[in-house]
Formats: C-alpha cells, structure tokens, sequence
C-alpha cells in the first residue's frame, strides 16, 4: 500500500489548470497552513499572545525563504547573474539558511517582546505538525529514502533500480514527529515552567532524528565525516535540550518546594 501511494504521485507534479505545482511543494504548504493554525490554540495554552505568534510564525517563513535564497546565490553568484529567475526558484532550505533564520527570527521576538521561552513552547507541537507533514512529503516524492531492507514493510523508492525494497524511515520519522507533539500539547496545557515543553521537544526530537537517520542512505557518500549534515543538528537539539532541562530543574524544584508548603500550610489550618 505504501509503495501504491508513492508510485500513484509520480513524477510528483499536480496541474492546476496552466500551473504546475510540485507536489511536495502542495503537501508541504499545507503542513505550513496547519502550523501556523494550531500555533493560535497553542498560544493560549502557552500564555501568549496569538496575534503577535501569527505575525512571528509569518516572519519566521519569510526569512526562512529569504536567507535559504540568499545562501544559494553567495555559493554560487555566477550561476544567479546568469539563471536569476532559476536560481530563487529553486525549492531548497539549507542548513546555513535555517541558521540565518534562527538569529533573524531571535532578534524579531526581541524587538516585538515576545517571551522567548514561551513561544518556544508555543512553536513545539506545531513544529512537529510541520516536520511530520515535510516527513510525509518526502515519502511521497521518493527523497530522503531508508536503506535497503528485507522487512515485509519495505518500501520501492520511484526511480530506483538498485536498492530495491528499503526503509519506509520517513514514515518513521512521520510518526516520532507526531507522538512528540502530542507530547508537547499535553505538557502545554498542563501546569508547567516556561520552557519545558520546548526542551522535552528539542530532546526527543533530536534523538528521534538522529536514531532514524541511521536507516537513511546517507547523504555524502564520499566524504570523511562521522555523521551527516543532518545528524550534527541533532546533536545540537539534544544539546540544547539538556542544557534548558537543566536551568529548569532548579524552577521545578522550587515550585515542588512551595506545592508542599502549601499542602502543609492547608493541613495545618484544617488541624
């Protein structure tokens, strides 16, 4: 079944009358709309404001676009002065881009006062809608593939005449994305310190990623790097993860001290 419905969307174009829109351009949009969406829920729960999380959700997509084209036109100026309207078409996210994203959209929740700590955890289960729904297209357009296997699951990559069956790791990774961020909507709505719900998603996020990229066809191949690109990232969501943790194990230790101070104080006035 999961081979019927890759193969059923290839060569992965879907016209619209005289437009043509890749398809995963189309599933990731609407992953994008869903997001942004269920991002004004999780601003109430958060305790942020929604207006303004919308406002910095829109911001944070444009400078996504933005930086990603401006990457690709400093690696390669030449090819831009000479296919300008190819080259900032092209549908490419790199890590560099996501960096310059990051810093771009730190300062602007500083200019807007955005509690940082709280959006974050406003932003985590969206994330993880978004990330399932990029997971989903990369299935259906045959990219990111797994490793070969002999697992009755196993998928055929369109195009691929080599492997054979392989991994279905980016339905894997659909599914890791999901749990944790039902995780996230369930730490959210529940009494919680700023920032927890951010550091549990960056945590399982990041160990979700890089255990599953293990089952990817790796990404350089003639390279001598340890890891790939996209498990360095990882790594540093975990990192990032552990270190929030650790600054709020202090908040909840304080806030289990004072929980029980008043379950004493409670006892002590009914005695």
């Amino acid at each position: 079944m999961l081979s019927a419905l890759t193969f059923a969307l290839v060569p992965g174009v879907v016209r619209v009358g005289h437009i043509r829109v890749s398809v995963f351009g189309f599933i990731a949009a609407a992953g994008l709309i869903a997001a942004i969406w269920l991002s004004q829920y999780a601003a109430r729960w958060a305790g942020v404001a929604a207006q303004k999380l919308w406002d910095a959700g829109v911001f944070a997509v444009l400078a996504a676009f933005v930086s990603s084209r401006a990457v690709l036109v400093a690696g390669d100026p030449n090819a831009f002065l000479h296919y300008p309207l190819l080259v900032l078409s092209l549908p490419s996210l790199t890590y560099g881009g996501v960096g310059l994203t990051a810093v771009a959209v730190l300062v602007y929740l500083r200019v807007v006062k955005l509690p940082l700590r709280a959006t974050l955890d406003a932003w985590t289960a969206p994330a993880m809608v978004l990330g399932a729904v990029l997971a989903l297209a990369h299935f259906v357009e045959g990219t990111d593939a797994g490793m070969p296997t002999s697992l009755p699951w196993g998928v055929h990559t369109p195009g691929d005449t080599i492997f054979g069956r392989v991994q279905p790791v980016q339905i894997y990774l659909l599914l890791a994305a999901l749990l944790i961020g039902l995780d996230a909507l369930r730490v959210l709505r529940q009494r919680h310190p700023m920032g927890l719900v951010a550091a549990r998603g960056l945590l399982f996020g990041g160990l979700s990623f890089f255990v599953l990229d293990m089952l990817a066809q790796p990404t350089d191949t003639q390279g001598g790097a340890w890891l790939d690109p996209g498990q360095w990232v990882a790594l540093g969501c975990i990192a990032a993860g552990c270190a929030m943790l650790m600054m709020l194990l202090p908040a909840r230790a304080r806030a289990a001290s004072f929980a029980i101070e008043m379950d004493e104080t409670n006892v002590k006035e009914h005695v």
